[in-house]
């Protein structure tokens, strides 16, 4: 291997400075064949023992892996565990007082990678919200009632005493001087700070049509959120859900397992235009309407109905669907109000470099809220990462986030399903090979002899596979060369 200043880690986007690569990753566990950078440093390895979900990269410590994925529902089997955790670069200064605002898995994330590269750092954690951090991803198999709300912590209460953070939930940071360094809370009072992350996530976009505002109506973000809406719930009535994305389909899902009566609605001409194509979308629609959900395509919302409670949704088209419950589920956008508020430079999202920082230097950024290279990643993964990466710039140890391919990897209404990559070309430059049988879809994009880009619909075993062809540039020409068809090509990666 040359000699290079800088390394990348092929499966997280992790970039660190140094003439060789590390033996493992820091923030995602990967070997170091993955790696274009890094110096390993000069500490001893952390002994932990981890498991890692095939499925959807999803880790967790502990001597056995769980009966369930937290992330995308995967069972135990589908579990692999991982290497003991690699050698933890330390800080070498004081690095003060480091203050997150936000305890989503991006700031859970920093407050890990701060607490193990500098033990004596002096962490404030602040969460608008009450409880303490939960899996988000979960909140639609609250919905459904397949996990309660002692399955949903993110870490135990008592773990922030453990490892001394100053945890203020309920609080929200209503102004920020970057160059006083001081965060205003709403009530007052005034924290000061060497360094801050921000990763305060992002908020439903609701589209400016009419009755948003109207009894009835939810989006679905918060767990209060998800309280409400099974408050308003009731086995045999009429909801809608507006919108047929990820968070849609499963909330349409939750409710139909909870007796309601869904309709799905979809201003595209197919399910999840943004991570599948016609075939993949089609196939999952006839999934959706096997559950007894009402799927209407096409169908853009007008206004919602009723005088004080909600009576229907009008769609452009003049029908009407008539409903007692309401969800728009029609995307989320970063709360970067606070970043634009204290001056920094803010896009879609809070703009950020390769090592998270804002425009203010002692400034980063994390997650939902974070813009990365004009690019709003908006999914558990990448603010994992991030969060790890910010976390250990604040305090002097030098990492870079060097971006990730597009991935999708969901059970949706009991199917396994995995987009990566340009799953859908535009152009004849790619080589397509593509299979249906017996309800499994498999689509596989090759360029330039290595592969670009997949569509797993009914067997997502090989998808781990097929993403680290995708993030390692693996060369396939020979596999190609054989003219194999879909099946042989996931033969070929399930014997990787």
């Amino acid at each position: 291997m040359s000699q290079s200043s800088a390394w990348r880690c092929s499966v997280c986007g992790y970039v660190h400075r140094g003439d060789q690569p590390p033996a493992m990753c820091p923030i995602c566990g990967a070997g170091r064949e993955e790696f274009q950078a890094y110096v390993e440093p000069e500490a001893s390895p952390l002994a932990a023992t981890a498991w890692r979900c095939l499925n959807c990269n999803y880790e967790q410590a502990g001597a056995d892996a769980p009966e369930v994925c937290p992330v995308c529902g995967a069972a135990k089997d589908r579990f692999e565990p991982e290497a003991p955790a690699p050698a933890v670069e330390q800080a070498g200064k004081d690095v003060g007082r480091i203050l997150i605002v936000g305890a989503g898995i991006a700031g859970i994330s920093a407050v890990e990678a701060i607490r193990r590269s500098a033990p004596d750092a002096e962490i404030v954690l602040i969460s608008k919200e009450t409880e303490g951090p939960y899996y988000r991803l979960n909140l639609t198999r609250y919905l459904a009632g397949e996990v309660g709300t002692d399955d949903l912590p993110l870490r135990p209460r008592e773990w922030f005493a453990e490892q001394r953070i100053d945890f203020r939930a309920g609080l929200e940071v209503a102004e920020l001087s970057p160059a006083n360094r001081t965060a205003t809370l709403r009530g007052g009072e005034a924290i000061a700070f060497d360094t801050a992350i921000l990763a305060m996530g992002a908020h439903p976009f609701v589209p400016p049509f009419g009755g948003a505002t109207l009894d009835g109506v939810h989006c679905l973000r918060t767990l209060d959120n998800a309280q409400e809406i099974l408050a308003a719930a009731k086995a045999g009535e009429a909801g809608v859900v507006i919108g047929g994305g990820l968070l849609g389909l499963e909330t349409a899902g939750a409710l139909a397992k909870r007796g309601a009566d869904v309709t799905l609605l979809e201003s595209h001409a197919y399910l999840m235009p943004r991570q599948l194509n016609r075939t993949a979308g089609e196939l999952l629609a006839a999934r959706v309407r096997e559950l007894g959900i009402n799927l209407l395509t096409e169908a853009r919302t007008d206004q919602i109905v009723g005088d004080e409670t909600v009576a229907g949704v009008a769609l452009r088209d003049g029908r009407m669907v008539s409903a007692g419950l309401v969800i728009v589920a029609t995307g989320v956008r970063p709360n970067s109000y606070l970043a634009r508020r204290a001056g920094l430079e803010v896009d879609s999202g809070v703009v950020v470099n390769g090592r998270l920082r804002t425009s203010a230097p002692h400034v980063l950024a994390a997650g939902d809220v974070a813009e990365h290279l004009g690019r709003l990643y908006g999914h558990w993964a990448a603010s994992q990462y991030q969060g790890g990466i910010a976390g250990m710039n604040a305090v002097g140890v030098d990492a870079e986030f060097g971006g990730l391919p597009p991935s999708s990897t969901l059970k949706v209404m009991d199917v396994d399903v995995v987009s990566m990559g340009i799953s859908d070309p535009e152009d004849g430059s790619y080589d397509v090979i593509e299979d249906l049988r017996d309800d499994v879809y498999r689509r596989f994009v090759f360029h330039d002899g290595g592969l670009v880009g997949a569509i797993l619909f009914g067997d997502a075993s090989v998808g781990s596979a097929a993403r680290h062809a995708i993030e390692t540039r693996t060369d396939l020409s020979a596999l190609l060369a054989s003219r194999p068809n879909a099946v042989d090509v996931a033969d070929y990666f399930a014997a990787q």
